[in-house]
């Protein structure tokens, strides 16, 4: 109860402090809602209140009052237009809440809870609400077991009873245990047996029933040793109440009385109980006994070196032997994988040759039918914005704030008249900047602002507005999400096409059909914005029989030319993937994609 006092005496002085912070110029309808600050204790079976106030003080009985557990609708008491409202309350709680109306107009609110069950323990909100206004505080309760005082009968002597403590001795099997009672007693009183020699000595268990919180346990010996060592379990009934059991093993045969102690935590009251163990119960040592267990344990120990011994040699043994399995299974699985993967090549080659005017696959098959045109970059045709380097196979955009005033261009020196051939261009940074490569008519307007796709005489894909595309009206046609490293550029003037493919990985992009009257073709780079570089890959080895200039015969690109893979290569950084597992004869032209 006088703890109860000090509690409400600093609610109320946290209250006054709080009233004088509020700032003058403040609504009058605001205030704070405060409750204790220290946890309130209740007794199982008992009564208790929790109490809230607002500050500044003023009449609560008009607003919403709630009292709540975690959550707003598990409401515990609720009143609202003067009077208590039960159609939200926990069924736990029916019957066994009350307001006190006393203080309400003082801005003071108590529930009352009648009958404390186990489940009422834990944390409580109340809310107080004016209009659109509401403030909300927390308490704690907490619920303690008990028995009602002087429940507990002491028929020990007056000789052994010390204030509210009272020692009772009496025999059991032949052992002398002390049992010790107080008068406020919390659950049971704790029961001490043993139950039989364990591990080099004495197994003690302690049971008690009936506590709440879930009480703690200690053993000491009468010495007043403590002992950590021992084994603990819990349980709850449907009452919520607690039972424990707790079991020791007790080696020291000197140890004496043994004394099992429960606390309940909350209101820091214990119940003890001792017992005493004599020396014949703790097993005796034999004299024979060490030598025994040495010669054991040696023993052992050779048992287990032998058997580690020959199990490290009969394991280093298997594993000779299945690595020695596994590589000749490896070996004989890559010879055939290397058979199987040269007959399929074979295969899909001469498929692939025998139509390959309609298989979109195979880049590094597809150059054997086309001729490696070595392009040089032509300065004259070059924008003046675009700087030409590498021996004139690299283009970049300079660095100028000038607006270059639309797309900067330049075309290859090699004008194409007839035939196939192709050349392979690397892109670095080719998702960075807006630029575009292919083929274009010799006779293209290229000043200012000018529109790239078939129609106008430009055969280009590129990266525009964020998208790999080919250029086509009325709209551009999306290819890819990312922009290959390198494009390989097929020109076929015998079937009237243009071709794009992935060299990394042989795939094929995009191709254009030409029209009858196309005329004279260059091979286009256009660089429109950022960091980006086209460079032409040097190719190593060319053939002799190449597309010529405008001023040279075109006789020797009439017929197709027949190139083996290993009479030239290409000179970028990277290299073409080799065909993949399937060759699948796609259907020709842009209506594939």
């Amino acid at each position: 109860m006088e703890d109860c006092r000090r509690g409400s005496l600093l609610s109320r002085l946290t209250s006054l402090l709080l009233f004088f912070q509020l700032p003058a110029g403040g609504s009058a309808e605001e205030f704070v809602v405060l409750g204790p600050s220290d946890p309130i204790v209740a007794v199982l079976g008992g009564n208790v209140t929790l109490p809230c106030h607002v500050s500044p003080a003023m009449d609560v009985e008009n607003m919403e009052l709630r009292w709540f557990r975690s959550k707003f609708s598990e409401a515990v008491f609720i009143y609202e237009n003067q009077q208590e409202q039960k159609e939200e309350q926990l069924a736990q709680y029916t019957g066994r809440t009350s307001l006190v109306k006393d203080f309400l107009s003082q801005g003071e609110a108590t529930v009352h809870i009648h009958k404390v069950q186990a489940s009422d323990n834990g944390l409580y909100t109340c809310f107080f609400r004016k209009g659109s206004f509401y403030e909300e505080a927390s308490l704690e309760l907490k619920v303690a077991g008990t028995t009602p005082q002087g429940a507990l009968e002491c028929n020990a002597t007056p000789e052994l009873c010390r204030g509210r403590l009272c020692w009772h001795p009496w025999i059991l099997e032949g052992l002398l245990v002390l049992s010790s009672f107080s008068l406020t007693g919390v659950g049971s009183v704790p029961q001490v047996h043993i139950t039989g020699p364990e591990e080099d000595g004495v197994r003690v268990v302690c049971t008690a029933s009936g506590w709440f919180p879930k009480p703690q346990i200690q053993w000491r010996a009468a010495n007043g040793e403590k002992f950590l060592t021992f084994s603990e379990t819990h349980a709850q009934d449907t009452e919520g109440l607690f039972s424990v059991e707790s079991a020791l093993v007790v080696r020291d045969s000197s140890s004496g009385n043994m004394t099992c102690s429960v606390l309940n935590p909350v209101l820091d009251q214990k119940k003890a109980m001792a017992i005493f163990i004599p020396e014949p119960f703790f097993p005796q040592a034999s004299p024979w006994k060490p030598a025994f267990i040495v010669s054991l344990v040696v023993l052992m120990l050779s048992l287990l070196g032998a058997a580690y011994y020959i199990k490290t040699e009969h394991t280093v043994k298997r594993q000779e032997m299945q690595e020695w399995e596994r590589l000749h299974r490896d070996k004989e699985e890559a010879r055939r994988t290397k058979e199987e993967a040269l007959k399929a090549r074979g295969r899909r080659k001469s498929i692939y040759l025998g139509g390959w005017r309609k298989a979109q696959l195979y880049a590094d098959w597809r150059k054997e039918k086309f001729q490696a045109l070595s392009v040089t970059l032509d300065p004259a045709s070059a924008h003046p914005h675009l700087a030409v380097s590498g021996g004139q196979t690299s283009v970049t955009l300079e660095d100028t704030t000038e607006d270059p005033g639309g797309p900067c261009s330049i075309l290859g020196q090699e004008a194409i008249i007839s035939g196939r051939c192709y050349w392979e261009v690397e892109i670095r940074n080719g998702n960075r900047s807006e630029w575009g490569l292919g083929v274009c008519r010799g006779d293209v307007e290229r000043k200012e602002w000018y529109r790239e796709h078939p129609e106008s005489g430009f055969w280009v894909l590129g990266w525009y507005v964020g998208k790999f595309c080919a250029l086509l009206l009325p709209e551009l046609q999306e290819i890819h999400e990312e922009v290959p490293h390198r494009v390989g550029v097929f020109l076929d003037l015998k079937e009237g096409d243009v071709s794009f493919y992935n060299m990394t990985d042989g795939s094929h992009l995009f191709s254009f059909p030409l029209t009858s009257s196309t005329g004279t073709l260059f091979p286009y780079f256009m660089i429109k914005s950022g960091d980006v570089s086209l460079t032409i890959c040097s190719v190593v080895g060319v053939p002799a029989e190449t597309p010529v200039p405008l001023n040279n015969p075109p006789s020797s690109l009439e017929e197709p030319v027949s190139l083996s893979g290993d009479e030239f290569s290409s000179g970028c950084a990277v290299d073409g993937a080799l065909p993949g597992a399937g060759s699948p004869l796609l259907p020709y032209g842009p209506e594939a994609m």
